[in-house]
């Protein structure tokens, strides 16, 4: 089914989806630390920012050709990354990693400058605020951190309209 008109307009969002009980984690973590006014959004793992909306047929289908029959991608929580004005959590994984690659080829024209980049895949979980306290809560958490498994649920892409994502496609792994 087509989106609506003005939904073409919002641009697209791509994360990977964790899998619920890393999701209830990084969703706690976000509660505690994100300041409370700002946070309007689940933990999430963005892969690309901002995709054009007139993509949505297109990458509908690389993502359920991607997830179909398709295992969970294994990713670790390998560290923690310093926003400056946040902190965030560390996620590796070679194979979400190469998913990511093959859609950034796919989309390379049209891909915004931010989507270009490298990518460092993280979950952020405070963001916007003091640089005292970013460095506060980063030293706190690298004292007591143990890297572990993280599990990929699947893949989803969401409108972007300003506010909360609303969802568009949802394409989980096998």
């Amino acid at each position: 089914m087509d989106a609506p008109p003005e939904t073409l307009l919002a641009p697209i969002i791509l994360t990977a989806l964790l899998a619920p009980e890393d999701q209830a984690w990084f969703d706690a973590a976000r509660r505690a630390h994100f300041p409370p006014e700002r946070n309007q959004l689940a933990a999430h793992l963005t892969m690309f920012h901002h995709l054009p909306p007139a993509i949505a047929p297109e990458l509908k289908r690389r993502l359920s050709q991607a997830t179909r029959g398709v295992s969970a991608p294994p990713a670790r929580l390998a560290g923690l990354v310093s926003l400056g004005r946040g902190v965030a959590y560390r996620i590796e994984s070679q194979e979400l990693a190469a998913i990511r690659a093959d859609l950034a080829d796919a989309f390379a024209p049209l891909l915004m400058p931010q989507d270009r980049q490298g990518w460092r895949a993280h979950v952020t979980i405070q963001n916007k605020v003091e640089p005292a306290a970013a460095r506060a809560l980063l030293a706190h958490l690298q004292a007591g951190f143990v890297a572990r498994p993280v599990r990929i649920a699947g893949l989803a892409s969401w409108w972007y309209r300003g506010g909360p994502w609303e969802a568009l496609s949802r394409h989980m792994f096998a």
